[in-house]
Parts: C-alpha cells; sequence; structure tokens
C-alpha cells in the first residue's frame, strides 16, 4: 500500500519573520531519516515544497480552470513537503512517521493517507481508465506493482 505522509506547521505556529540559522545536524537527521527509508525499501519519493509565494494557484470557475494572481500570504495550513512510501498498512506507515525528525517549525504536524492503488477501485472504474488512458493505466498500475514486487491486479 502507497502513503503519503504530508509535513505542516503546527496549530498557533506562526512564519518567523526571518529565516532561522541553517542547522546542518538537524538537516543531517532528516537526510539520515530518508537512508533509512530508502534501505528499508518503503521510501518512493521525499521532497520539501518551496514556500507558496513564487508558485501558482489554479482555480475553477464557472467550470473553467483559470491562475488566481499572486503573490500568497504565508499559511500554516501549507504542505511544508512529503513522504511518499510503500508498506504493507497503515500502522506501519504510521510507524515511519512517528519516527521522523522534527525542528523545521514546518514539519510539526504529520499527515499519514493511503492513495488510492488499482485494488481501491471496482471492476467497472479499472475498465474505464483503461478505455479512457490504456497506455498510462498499463504503465502506472504495472510500474506500481513491480515496485512493490507484486503482480498487477487483473481486470
Amino acid at each position: 500500500m502507497r502513503f503519503i505522509i504530508t509535513a505542516q506547521a503546527g496549530p498557533g505556529d506562526s512564519a518567523p519573520a526571518t529565516a532561522p540559522a541553517f542547522d546542518a545536524e538537524l538537516f543531517k537527521a532528516y537526510m539520515r531519516f530518508n537512508e533509512e527509508m530508502h534501505q528499508a525499501g518503503v521510501l518512493v519519493a521525499s521532497e520539501g515544497l518551496n514556500p507558496s509565494a513564487p508558485g501558482a494557484r489554479i482555480a475553477v470557475s464557472q467550470g473553467r480552470r483559470h491562475v488566481v494572481d499572486g503573490p500568497f500570504a504565508e499559511s500554516k495550513e501549507l504542505v511544508g513537503g512529503f513522504y511518499l512510501i510503500d508498506v504493507a498498512s497503515l500502522d506501519e506507515a504510521v510507524g515511519w512517521a512517528l519516527r521522523a525528525p522534527s525542528g523545521f517549525g514546518s514539519d510539526d504536524v504529520l499527515e499519514v493517507r493511503q492513495l488510492t492503488g488499482a485494488a481501491d477501485l471496482p471492476p467497472e472504474i479499472l475498465r474505464l481508465i483503461e478505455e479512457a488512458a490504456p497506455n498510462w493505466s498499463a504503465s502506472a498500475w504495472h510500474s506500481r506493482a513491480d515496485a512493490a514486487g507484486r503482480p498487477p491486479k487483473a481486470s
């Protein structure tokens, strides 16, 4: 099962007026955690996210997507980064999250959510996916099954 662990600031945290000094030891703790998950064979991806101000926001209005003008204020609800892991259960994913270092301030709250996989979808939905996107669906479901050492689910 694939899970995404997202990191964000805790309740009541606000962005400091100036960026805190870089802490090399804290940074290395995060990198060691990544290495530990990689060595365990569970880490699919791990990335930090840049602040939202230089990004873009796309919204829907009257059924059409459009760019919302920025810049955007920092918010404690913004995701600061994520880990994408492939483990056997929610309990195992939570176990990894509990081991994650903290201290950057943008990761005080971790949320663990399971990603939707082929096994989570009814056969009629899988058929629609395969019909609408045959190349992508074959590649996506097969690569996930291969990475987990499992055969892809037959439709």
